[in-house]
């Protein structure tokens, strides 16, 4: 994770190269429960200028540490939604990873529902809306919060080994853990779009049949690529995810 500043700022939406305000495509991603926008700036360095890559930044941490956290998917849905209406003058995808993939989902649910289609939908790391497992890990103790981060690898260790940064971030990352947690599939009309499903072949968030489900959430095309790594493989995989949105987009 990095901490450059973007060179644009918005309430929620992050642009860290001005060069690609131009270009054909743009690419909107989602970070996971506790992760930030600076988590997408490899990519945006990556893919620039020839897309336009944004990056959601949820409240309650970096630059909006002291706004109140949303601990619901539908209510993050709903002011995410809001705020990109009007980046749609171009061909719009969605990536995603964890919660973010539930997330960009639920985004595109409401936009399509008003009549907007996306390019396409990357879920990454993330079993189907539709299936269920009974977490509680938002319920845990600040202790038991920090060994399911540390065992994800989600955080750098060295953060998590500055406990007043530690004190900063616990509240961010057990509401993003609730809204995760809690989220309930509202049976509904599925995405149009295209949607490729990307996940590590030992990440213990995601088996196989539930990463399959994901093709049951839309009638456009479905892909499902398996990588070698657990739920953040896309750390070591990041040429190999990159090609696969650059395909796409070409």
């Amino acid at each position: 994770m990095t901490t450059e500043a973007p060179v644009e700022t918005g309430a929620w939406v992050r642009r860290f190269h001005p060069d690609g305000r131009k270009a054909p495509h743009r690419l909107v991603c989602f970070p996971h429960a506790g992760g930030s926008a600076s988590f997408y700036f490899p990519v945006s360095r990556a893919l620039t200028p020839g897309v336009d890559v944004l990056a959601i930044q949820y409240p309650g941490r970096q630059d909006r540490r002291n706004e109140p956290c949303l601990d619901s998917i539908a209510a993050l849905a709903d002011a995410v939604a809001d705020e990109l209406r009007p980046c749609f003058d171009r061909p719009v995808t969605f990536f995603g990873h964890s919660m973010g993939a539930t997330l960009a989902f639920e985004v595109a649910r409401r936009l399509e529902a008003q009549g907007t289609t996306l390019h396409g939908l990357f879920a990454s790391g993330r079993r189907a809306p539709s299936t269920v497992r009974d977490e509680r890990v938002h319920l845990c103790d600040d202790e038991g919060l920090l060994a399911d981060i540390t065992r994800l690898a989600g955080t750098d260790s060295q953060v998590l080994g500055d406990p007043e940064i530690v004190r900063m971030i616990l509240p961010a990352v057990r509401a993003d853990y609730r809204a995760a947690e809690t989220y309930r599939y509202a049976p509904g009309a599925p995405l149009t779009c295209p949607v490729f499903v990307l996940t590590g072949d030992s990440d213990p968030h995601v088996t196989p049949e539930e990463a399959r489900a994901w093709q049951g959430h839309t009638t456009g095309p479905y892909t499902l690529r398996t990588y070698p790594g657990g739920h953040f493989y896309l750390n070591s995989q990041a040429a190999s995810v990159l090609g696969e949105i650059t395909a796409h987009l070409s």
